[in-house]
């Protein structure tokens, strides 16, 4: 069902839809470990930026995010387009390869371009005029199992606009959605035959001095009554 759902996004794409969509699918299995048990072995085998374990009565939300959604800290905003995927090599060699093929990837590097196109412009709804850069382009980030293409786009908030409004600005991320962003939620939400939840959207902290920031639920599994649940997507360009 996947594949066939990839092929019907690759024609609502030529039909001139949308230029790119993220489409996912769900897995579930049954455990008897406890979430802080499956959140202690995350921290180990997977360490990412953004690391978190909540409990809500019987659910249980268990994360290990590489992606921040926004940050607002002192009217200063920035958000990280991640788009593009390699496996870690077993020696630095075979890794240095890797990183240069990522970075040689034709499907790899449009797919990343348009988000931190669609980044600039989520950010700069919400930003000071001419205030908006992207000052990290094209960089490899490394983590435990994986490595991805980053960017980093930044923007000073305009005075009248609040950081948690700026945060509904961004949401949801265009790497977990697609470009343009509304049409491509909608395809999805034809396409995919169970609904996200938690899946894409967002986990963050406000500070007493309204600063925030926040991540993208991805890498993320949620526990209820022994059953869990694993969503992962994939961009089609």
């Amino acid at each position: 069902q996947f594949k066939e759902d990839v092929e019907k996004i690759k024609e609502y794409i030529l039909a001139g839809d949308v230029f790119q969509a993220v489409l996912s699918q769900r897995f579930h299995t049954k455990t008897k470990r406890s979430g802080f048990e499956l959140y202690r072995v995350l921290r180990k085998v997977n360490p990412s930026p953004y690391m978190f374990y909540l409990k809500m009565n019987e659910l249980e939300v268990i994360g290990s995010s590489p992606e921040r959604l926004l940050e607002v800290r002192d009217g200063k905003l920035e958000i990280h387009p991640i788009a593009g995927t390699r496996k870690r090599g077993k020696t630095q060699e075979e890794d240095d390869a890797l990183a240069e093929e990522l970075l040689a990837d034709e499907k790899e590097l449009a797919e990343h371009r348009m988000l931190v196109d669609l980044a600039r412009n989520d950010i700069g709804r919400v930003s000071e005029y001419g205030s908006v850069d992207v000052s990290e382009y094209l960089t490899i980030g490394r983590f435990s199992k994986v490595m991805h293409i980053i960017s980093k786009v930044t923007g000073e908030l305009k005075r009248d606009i609040s950081p948690i409004d700026a945060l509904i600005s961004a949401f949801p991320a265009g790497t977990l959605s697609g470009a343009p962003k509304v049409r491509a939620m909608q395809i999805l939400s034809e396409l995919e035959p169970t609904p996200r939840n938690l899946y894409g959207g967002g986990i963050l902290y406000l500070g007493f001095d309204g600063n925030i920031d926040s991540c993208i639920t991805i890498r993320t599994m949620t526990l209820m009554n022994e059953h869990l649940y694993i969503q992962a997507g994939a961009g089609v360009v």
